[in-house]
């Protein structure tokens, strides 16, 4: 028995296994770290150590109850975790490799039709949000750059409008119809506007950012998407990616970042 103990096979998969395990894992930990959701996972996670505790000391009757409840605990983790998993599936849609470069040439050898999108016309944004920030316009707007928001664009009134600054802030001024929710930008065109997107349930999220700060880094946190922010109230220009806001940046560091995002 020690010998054999001592000469335990251990292959390169069960590495390659090892290391798939922990990236899974990981990836859930970011998206529950902060939320109510991670209370929820320890809580379960504890149970389940208890049970195997159980188990091993052979109390049958205590044992037999928790593993029922393990048992219908999939389904349970399905109703309870729902907005996890559904960011969790999301996060592999638009991994970059599924909806970068790779992705962009897999679907030209399978359809020679399929052309590519168009270079952002960054000027255009720019002049916008100059003039909105000036006068202290409320804003929202998405660059779908690397992922695919229909679902979010098909949650406001459709436009399909050529990029123009001129639209842009005519969408934003306050007595208009369509200044409320996001404006989503796809393939170098005004898609929609007035879109309801998913706000950021993370508790850490700074509380001084009003709810167009929190939209902004729910939907980045969902999508490789990016989105500049007009506060009302100020003025200033920020920027969300991955969830993360850049606040309070100027005209220029606005137009470096949009260029290097757009490579």
């Amino acid at each position: 028995m020690i010998n054999s103990l001592l000469f335990i096979t251990f292959r390169w998969l069960d590495v390659v296994d090892i290391l798939l395990v922990a990236i899974i894992m990981f990836q859930l930990y970011k998206l529950v770290k902060g939320t109510v959701a991670i209370q929820i996972f320890l809580g379960i996670l504890a149970i389940y150590l208890f049970w195997k505790i159980v188990e091993a000391l052979q109390m049958e009757l205590l044992s037999e109850i928790l593993g029922q409840f393990i048992g219908v605990g999939v389904l349970a983790l399905i109703i309870v975790f729902q907005q996890e998993i559904r960011r969790f599936l999301l996060l592999i849609g638009n991994n970059s490799f599924f909806s970068g470069k790779r992705s962009g040439r897999i679907m030209k050898m399978l359809n020679p039709n399929v052309t590519g999108k168009e270079k952002l016309s960054i000027n255009q944004i720019i002049i916008a949000s100059k003039n909105l920030s000036n006068t202290k316009t409320g804003a929202l707007i998405i660059l779908d750059l690397k992922s695919e928001l229909k679902y979010y664009s098909n949650t406001g009134e459709r436009i399909n409008a050529t990029l123009s600054s001129a639209i842009l802030e005519s969408i934003f001024f306050k007595n208009s119809p369509l200044h409320d929710g996001g404006v989503i930008i796809e393939n170098n065109t005004i898609a929609a506007a007035r879109c309801i997107l998913p706000v950021s349930e993370n508790q850490e999220f700074p509380s001084h950012f009003g709810l167009r700060h929190r939209a902004a880094a729910g939907i980045t946190e969902t999508s490789r998407s990016v989105a500049i922010i007009i506060s009302e109230e100020t003025g200033k220009i920020s920027l969300a990616k991955e969830g993360r806001i850049n606040y309070n940046i100027s005209i220029e560091e606005l137009k470096e970042l949009l260029i290097s995002e757009t490579k």
